[in-house]
């Protein structure tokens, strides 16, 4: 095993070089500052989420979200953007099952002018019927051309197998059914009984003074208040499925197939976090996408893409194995899949192999901070898991400790390769068999989807 990577912890973010202070109201706020660059990035989010919503509205806070900045009691749609735009800024939101998140960038000299549109849109916007009615019609777009994704059936039908009867086993952004029902009422009202300043986090990075940053940031939104309790976002634990339970979606035209398999992972609070990023690390992402990218693709040209991603977010997200393989191919690569799941769980990696994944993971973290994006992101993460702010100066040692039966024991912990849900979407199978060419030796080839994976 080579040696470490070795890097001046001085130069990360920490307790030193990270103000964060809480207001009256709830509100945490965070910053860094970065007088290299001219511009600042703000990002945080909101902690109301799809969590909130009846199954029956399903896509409702993603509406609420993209709504935000289609009017408010100042401005019309048009002249908000125009307010954007003349400032060469940026200002988007986004919503997840926990969360309303957003993120802006602009000059440091218009920090003034973000923080007042973002006051704007998060606290007065009207939600026109006209410009919620033309997003409902953008969003059932989007979902049309989504459920004719053979990556994202085999998404979707992956979430159904492994939460059933899970909030998680439901779409943030809906699907046609619940999103074509959606008006403008229902968004003013999930705006107003859940959008509160309890538990937001706002985190300012850039060429601003910190302190200038936060009295800003305190100016606007200090006098913030919401009435009755916080909305619950904690969800029930998962049970792991017993046996193989699989399904296949069937989608004419399609000359591909899309595989999901896997399990339900930690959490990104959960103690064995950092040690089963690094076990997936090995499984499905170091170099050309680690053990199960060397055997499927490489070695055995069965898939055109093949690797392994873990969610690690507030509550039991995925740990999956992706691939789009030739449908004559399916099951030769899921039982090669499984090949490597049961290795990972019966023997630790060697120490060269470990060694390797803890030098990407320590090498990589100077690069994930090398942009304001990639700092306030991070620390916005690290607050948002209780990670503390001097996790990031603390994080190549708690690397560097890992052992070889550190990692047998978390894989051991959440994988089973007998124990699995196992999704396919591709196009309908023929004669009880999947269409498309007969099993070859030769290596698929075609674009690679950009690879999910999971953060620091």
């Amino acid at each position: 095993m080579g040696q470490l990577p070795r890097l001046d912890i001085k130069t990360l973010p920490g307790p030193e070089t990270i103000l964060r202070r809480e207001l009256g109201n709830g509100i945490t706020f965070l910053a860094r500052e970065n007088f290299s660059s001219p511009s600042v990035v703000v990002s945080g989010y909101l902690r109301a989420g799809s969590l909130q919503e009846e199954p029956d509205m399903a896509g409702l806070a993603s509406m609420t979200a993209a709504s935000l900045m289609r009017g408010t009691q100042k401005r019309k749609f048009g002249q908000i953007y125009e307010s954007i735009e003349s400032i060469g800024a940026r200002l988007n939101f986004s919503a997840s099952k926990h969360s309303i998140s957003f993120s802006a960038k602009a000059l440091a000299e218009d920090l003034g002018v973000l923080l007042d549109l973002l006051h704007e849109v998060l606290l007065t916007p009207t939600f026109p019927k006209a410009q919620v009615d033309r997003l409902r019609a953008e969003m059932l777009t989007g979902l049309g051309i989504r459920d004719q994704e053979t990556s994202a059936r085999a998404d979707l039908a992956f979430n159904e197998l492994i939460y059933k009867g899970h909030p998680y086993a439901i779409p943030t952004e809906g699907t046609k059914g619940t999103v074509a029902q959606l008006t403008a009422t229902n968004v003013r009202s999930f705006h107003r009984k859940y959008f509160r300043p309890a538990g937001m986090v706002i985190c300012i990075v850039g060429g601003v003074k910190a302190r200038k940053a936060a009295n800003a940031v305190s100016t606007r939104f200090s006098s913030w208040k919401a009435n009755g309790k916080a909305p619950d976002l904690s969800v029930p634990s998962v049970k792991p499925p017993r046996g193989l339970k699989r399904v296949r979606v069937g989608l004419e035209g399609k000359s591909q197939a899309d595989l999901v398999m896997g399990t339900a992972g930690p959490s990104r609070s959960d103690p064995d976090f950092l040690l089963a990023a690094l076990a997936n690390n090995i499984l499905g992402r170091f170099g050309m996408f680690g053990r199960i990218g060397d055997v499927v693709r490489e070695q055995a040209g069965l898939a055109y893409y093949a690797y392994s991603t873990l969610a690690g977010g507030d509550g039991p997200g995925p740990w999956q194995v992706v691939a789009g393989v030739n449908p004559s191919n399916l099951e030769q690569a899921i039982e090669l899949i499984r090949g490597e799941l049961t290795k990972i769980i019966k023997e630790p990696p060697d120490e060269d192999e470990l060694g390797d994944n803890k030098a990407n993971f320590i090498g990589r973290l100077p690069l994930q901070l090398e942009s304001n994006e990639g700092v306030a992101g991070a620390i916005v993460n690290a607050e948002r898991h209780s990670l503390g702010i001097d996790y990031f100066q603390k994080y190549p040692d708690l690397v560097a400790r890992v052992t070889r039966d550190e990692i047998l024991r978390v894989a051991q912990r959440f994988i089973d390769p007998d124990n699995l849900a196992i999704a396919s979407a591709g196009p309908p199978v023929a004669g009880g068999k999947p269409a498309g060419r007969k099993p070859g030796k030769k290596k698929g080839a075609g674009r690679r989807p950009k690879a999910r994976g999971s953060k620091t």
